[in-house]
């Protein structure tokens, strides 16, 4: 497998199945609980076979699909399995499913006993090149992930393979993530998704973008300055997630239209047409209908990226070239007007 550092703590392998050994060495261990969900299952069993082959004490613990298992209700159920287990300091979280399991364990795992290993195996694209990246945790709680700490995994297992038989949807939702991480630090790879859409190859498309969050989050681990720009299309389209039952994918998806329309009244930023199209071109939507226009304003008024001077959004001053501006209800008027509403 192909392997990669991020921040000097995670490494990240990806490559076709998982390796022999997908926990990192670990004096002391002598527990594993895997937090998983309905349709990653049947590898959450398979890696907890493996881990009790070693000897280690192995705990399955199911989470509900998608942001229901972003919850403190659901943390506090984990919590209180974990009690029950045993899992001591030595001891590992194994997150194996997609990006809302990515991040619950992480959180789960950051503040378990103050802190305690955590290991993700991203089922998966959305989760593969970004979720479980990072370090970023968190949980909802009267908006996105308002709740949450930074905490790095030791490890990431990418098995290409599983992504190559997931649902065209699963699909589409990943390679936008990894559309916006072209448009902030890799023009080629936004070039090879807007040239290829959803046939992009998967390996290059998880290798290239993990590449690119190492890069920013070793310049900049808790988000003080550059790491930033990876929140392209998050302000407007968290927002937007939170008010519908859209799901993560098809929001930022929108989230990138509305931040190119602002980005070209505002900067004149002209490539927002060939952003559009290129969502278009992986079937995602770029306008949203049946929302209610002032429950967004309000959610974007409790958005975590909010400082005392407004909110600060990331927009374009060309493809790869990012910066981050306080934007106005005249900006935000752009934008949501450019995805209807």
């Amino acid at each position: 497998m192909g392997t990669l550092t991020v921040a000097g703590r995670t490494e990240v392998l990806v490559g076709e199945g998982f390796p022999d050994d997908v926990l990192p060495p670990r004096e002391g261990r002598q527990r594993v609980a895997i937090l998983t969900q309905p349709g990653a299952t049947r590898y959450a069993l398979d890696i907890a076979r493996r881990l009790k082959e070693e000897g280690l004490g192995v705990e399955v613990i199911g989470l509900p699909d998608r942001d229901e298992a972003k919850t403190l209700t659901v943390a506090e159920t984990v919590y209180e399995t974990l009690a029950r287990f045993g899992l001591g300091r030595q001891d590992t979280v194994v997150g194996v499913g997609g990006g809302s399991v990515s991040d619950l364990a992480g959180f789960v795992a950051g503040t378990w006993l103050r802190g305690v290993e955590v290991v993700h195996v991203p089922t998966t694209l959305l989760a593969a090149v970004d979720a479980s990246i990072g370090g970023k945790t968190g949980v909802n709680l009267a908006g996105k992930n308002l709740v949450g700490l930074f905490w790095h995994p030791s490890r990431v297992v990418v098995d290409v393979g599983i992504l190559r038989g997931l649902p065209s949807s699963l699909v589409r939702e990943g390679m936008v993530e990894a559309l916006k991480t072209g448009l902030v630090g890799d023009p080629d790879l936004f070039a090879m998704i807007e040239r290829n859409g959803t046939k992009a190859d998967l390996e290059d498309v998880v290798v290239r973008s993990a590449t690119v969050k190492a890069r920013v989050v070793g310049e900049d681990e808790r988000e003080l300055g550059i790491r930033a720009v990876l929140n392209l299309g998050h302000t407007i389209g968290h927002a937007i997630e939170f008010a519908s039952p859209l799901s993560h994918g098809e929001s930022v998806a929108i989230g990138l239209v509305a931040a190119a329309r602002i980005s070209e009244a505002r900067l004149g930023f002209e490539e927002a047409a060939r952003i559009s199209e290129s969502i278009q071109k992986l079937g995602l939507p770029i306008k949203v209908t049946g929302l209610d226009r002032a429950r967004v304003i309000d959610l974007l008024g409790h958005d975590k990226k909010r400082d005392e001077q407004g909110i600060r959004m990331v927009l374009l001053r060309g493809i790869g070239a990012p910066t981050v501006h306080h934007v106005d209800g005249n900006d935000i008027a752009v934008g949501l007007g450019a995805v209807g509403l």
